[in-house]
């Protein structure tokens, strides 16, 4: 899972590990130490109809319903999200790079667009 913070958006990018262990277990968690803290970002399931996020000490819950997880594990849908709070969310699928990169990307979906 990785995670990108711009101004007062929110943005997940999942693997298809992520997606799969996200519908199987119901979250998904990660830390990055930075000097004597550690900043914990989360995935949750609720059964609410709407991705809402929460800010409570150095975690950040993102709470996602489980109709969007388990759409995002049966379909082609890319991703959710939602800008009517303070934070803009969006969840997606994390895709193969179209051009060369140095990261390992063997557990990322398929470009859609490489084939155009």
């Amino acid at each position: 899972m990785k995670i990108r913070i711009k101004g007062n958006s929110l943005r997940y990018r999942l693997t298809k590990s992520d997606v799969a262990k996200l519908g199987s277990e119901g979250h998904l968690e990660e830390h990055t130490a930075f000097a004597g803290k550690t900043l914990t970002y989360i995935i949750v399931t609720t059964n609410n109809d709407t991705l809402t996020a929460d800010y409570i000490g150095d975690k950040i819950v993102l709470n996602m319903p489980k109709i969007m997880i388990d759409e995002l594990n049966t379909t082609d849908k890319v991703g959710f999200d939602d800008r009517n709070g303070p934070v803009s969310l969006l969840v997606e699928k994390d895709f193969t790079c179209l051009d060369q990169v140095e990261e390992d990307q063997s557990d990322n979906f398929p470009n859609p667009l490489l084939n155009k």
